[in-house]
């Protein structure tokens, strides 16, 4: 199901696919999603929830997998990927395409007031908390601090907002 405010602008050339797997989608008041943003249900059954007043822009990709929580007034930039959901892969003499997925880590958090520089990659575990920013090219795996400013892969935390 696939719930878009009245106030949200989602660009027609946004591709947002409903799931036949029960996911529920929910875009909030003044969401700003950009064209080429592609949200995919995929590897789970989680939901996508954007808050109110965050912006989402072009070419990003949102794997549904095992849910992502997106708070407000968070500002995403050109080119992320979130993708909460790992395949799984150890057995050599069967094809990884065919192995499913391995248990979740909790889906990706993402709270109130988060900046994510361009290219960025989130992986399933991952929490933002509120005000962080991740400069652009970063993957992030596991909690980051509240008003901390990261970057790189692996993601170093560099400095605090004031």
């Amino acid at each position: 199901m696939i719930e878009i405010h009245a106030t949200a602008k989602v660009s027609s050339l946004a591709d947002i696919e409903d799931s036949v797997r029960g996911t529920t989608i929910q875009i909030s008041a003044k969401v700003v999603i950009d064209s080429f943003v592609k949200v995919k249900p995929a590897g789970g059954i989680g939901d996508l929830k954007i808050g109110a007043r965050s912006v989402i822009n072009s070419g990003c990709v949102l794997y549904t997998g095992n849910g992502i929580t997106i708070g407000e007034d968070v500002a995403i930039a050109a080119n992320c990927t979130f993708a909460p959901v790992n395949h799984a892969f150890k057995d050599k003499h069967i094809p990884i395409n065919q192995q499913g997925f391995l248990p979740s880590k909790g889906g990706i958090l993402i709270e109130d007031d988060v900046w994510i520089g361009a290219n960025c990659v989130i992986l399933d575990g991952a929490i933002l908390r509120r005000g962080c920013v991740i400069g652009a090219g970063a993957v992030v795996r596991g909690e980051v601090e509240a008003y901390s400013i990261n970057v790189g892969n692996p993601l170093k935390l560099i400095g605090r907002r004031e």
